[in-house]
């Protein structure tokens, strides 16, 4: 079996403990992620965000590529058990966090899994802190129905 590529948005708003300010945990996310059966292709600059909802504190967001054999399901395991590890609590909506590590395109097209996963991700195409780091690195994948790239959906988005 040939190995997917993913497309993984990361962000976070609040310090660890261990590894610091929001994007130096971004950056140890990934590196927990990464192992011989995961690998990093491509990884966006960090681009600080204005928080949306009752967050309260700015974001570092981020978005990497990755390849793996581990189907969404087996993947998505591997991304909330790293988020607990990092100690990140399921709370309030749009809240303060310490990681959030999403699953935003794949390889495999479109992907649903009753309502803990959807992809391409469910809001990908109206929110600019994904789409932004995620044309930097992946500007051609394609989202949402029809043939829109995230370069255009991003364009799209900005234009208002």
């Amino acid at each position: 079996m040939a190995p997917y590529l993913y497309a993984i948005g990361l962000g976070s708003n609040r310090r660890h403990g261990r590894h610091g300010a929001p994007a130096a945990v971004l950056r140890a996310a990934l590196a927990a992620l990464v192992g011989d059966d995961i690998r990093v292709t491509a990884l966006s600059p960090v681009i600080a965000t204005p928080p949306l909802g009752p967050a309260g504190r700015s974001f570092a967001n981020a978005a990497a590529i990755i390849e793996t054999r581990l189907g969404p399901a087996m993947l998505l395991i591997r991304l909330k058990a790293i988020e607990a590890a990092f100690g990140r609590r399921r709370g309030r909506r749009w809240g303060a966090r310490v990681i959030d590590l999403d699953i935003l395109l794949w390889s495999g097209g479109r992907y649903h899994h009753g309502r803990r996963l959807a992809i391409p991700h469910r809001g990908l195409e109206q929110r600019d802190f994904v789409l932004r780091p995620l044309a930097a690195i992946a500007p051609g994948w394609k989202v949402g129905r029809g043939a829109r790239t995230v370069r255009q959906a991003r364009h799209r988005l900005i234009r208002g």
